[in-house]
């Protein structure tokens, strides 16, 4: 028995992850609106940190096109090097709730409101790419993207450059669309890099006019944050880090459980993976880096590639490493628009579109949320859109939960009954006292509450007012018979 008995499977699957990874760290800085450089040291700290901590032993961290909207909004309005406090507070955050063991409470955040933020997310991301695809600076909020379209589908058919850009972009998305259509063999080699090379190749080819990554190197793009930068924000940063270590969080936890699902190894340790994800967030903040989360994308191809140990996410990490430091101008030669379609195409991806119509046959109102929450992340911004799918998710479970059903029984002689059964809360009282109201009021009446699993004190006092009116009018007091529990709970006092 050899030390590393799955070294060869893991090292196959690193190289793959690595080729996926690559595009996406650069795509992801580059819409994010920091130096491409910086995405890559994010995947370094993910493989190389996030990768050797307990947790998940198979999903991989890095710079993910989930927080791309996050990023660019917090960059636009507090500066690059505010971004680095920001990470660093979240990743500090996500160490303190993983120490509390907070990890496993995010798995009681309801699925519709987690992929209604991805869903906005992808929209806004698609709106915005669609811009950069054409070489056009996008408008800053995610409704006024999407309303400014066809003005700049307009301004684009007008330039020649804007053209070559947009076809270059729509190529892009065309090669990753219709490489897993191409042998398996073929398909070794991931779709968004194939598209990257072939757009470097094209661009070169025929020196087209299209916008190229800027290269600073990577020790020039690394900026710690300097007390001068913690000196400079205020108390509405807190809001932007909250929403960063809320989303980022969310969205590692949930492709934990994801990818558990895709394999028969270890299972997800889920406060021990967020203190990992709070680790890596640290050291990446620290490095004034983009904030990492584990990313589904990469994490499926680690184990659709064979992977068996956390060395295959850890060894990607080396490889990102090593392309940093020895290739670093290979990024000048990648086009912008190629960049901006595969992240069109991962914000497609973020859309749940085979979901939505099953879940709407069958859970409406958790369709109602994935929608609201997604169209709320569009109209505003992404925290207050996640808080509004939260409370809708709340105000829907606790009306689930405040299920009653009231079985009305008349003899035509004697007392009528009333047998109510379920969860009484005063979510439901309207409803109740609408049917007691409504019976005769020369009528004796037996209502009986032994069915009840729960009665708050709005309805109790609700039907005891009821019950002395009801009486009020000459018939025989309302005779009651209490909950099981309240009839218990006297028993034992007794």
């Amino acid at each position: 028995m050899t030390k590393f008995p799955y070294l060869k499977q893991d090292f196959t699957a690193s190289l793959v992850v690595f080729l996926v990874a690559l595009p996406l760290c650069v795509g992801v800085a580059v819409a994010s609106g920091v130096p491409a450089e910086l995405g890559l040291v994010t995947g370094i700290v993910g493989g190389l940190v996030t990768g050797f901590l307990p947790g998940s032993s198979l999903q991989v961290s890095g710079p993910a096109a989930g927080l791309t909207v996050l990023v660019f909004e917090a960059v636009d309005q507090y500066g690059l090097p505010a971004l680095g406090i920001i990470v660093l507070a979240a990743g500090l955050l996500q160490l303190v709730m993983g120490a509390l063991k907070l990890g496993r409470w995010f798995r009681a955040i309801s699925v519709s409101v987690v992929e209604g933020m991805l869903a906005g997310i992808g929209l806004v991301l698609i709106a915005g790419q669609l811009y950069a695809t054409a070489g056009l600076k996008a408008p800053a909020s995610g409704i006024d993207k999407i309303l400014g379209l066809p003005g700049a589908a307009v301004d684009a058919a007008g330039s020649t450059a804007a053209l070559t850009s947009l076809v270059l972009g729509a190529a892009t998305i065309a090669v990753m669309v219709l490489w897993k259509k191409l042998p398996k063999k073929v398909q070794a080699v991931p779709g968004a890099l194939a598209a990257v090379i072939l757009a470097i190749a094209v661009t070169a080819l025929f020196d087209l006019p299209v916008a190229t990554v800027k290269v600073q190197g990577l020790l020039d793009s690394i900026q710690p944050p300097g007390l001068d930068a913690f000196g400079g924000v205020g108390v509405g940063i807190i809001g932007t880090i909250i929403a960063f270590t809320l989303i980022a969080s969310a969205e590692s936890l949930f492709s934990a459980a994801a990818v558990d699902r895709l394999h028969d190894g270890p299972r997800t340790q889920y406060d021990k993976e967020l203190m990992a994800q709070g680790a890596g967030n640290t050291i990446c903040g620290v490095l004034g880096a983009l904030p990492m989360t584990a990313v589904i994308v990469r994490s499926s191809a680690n184990v659709s590639a064979g992977a068996r140990t956390k060395a295959s996410r850890v060894m990607h990490g080396v490889w990102l490493l090593l392309f940093a430091a020895l290739l670093p101008g290979t990024l000048a030669l990648i086009p912008l628009p190629a960049l901006a379609g595969i992240l069109v195409h991962a914000g497609w991806k973020l859309i749940p579109f085979r979901k939505l119509v099953p879940l709407w046959k069958e859970h409406r109102g958790e369709a109602l949320i994935l929608v609201v929450t997604a169209v709320s992340i569009v109209a505003v911004n992404m925290f207050e859109g996640v808080l509004i799918g939260l409370a809708l998710s709340v105000v829907k479970t606790a009306w689930e939960a405040s299920h009653i059903k009231m079985e009305i029984i008349d003899k035509g002689a004697g007392p009528i009954q009333a047998y109510l059964s379920g969860n009484a809360t005063f979510l439901r009282l309207p409803k109740i006292l609408d049917n007691l109201e409504s019976l005769p009021q020369d009528r004796p009446v037996e209502l009986d509450l032994s069915g009840l699993h729960h009665l708050d004190h709005a309805c109790r006092t609700a039907l005891e007012n009821w019950a002395a009116r009801h009486s009020a009018t000459g018939t025989e007091p309302v005779k009651v018979t209490e909950p099981e529990e309240a009839a218990a709970e006297k028993v034992t006092a007794a």
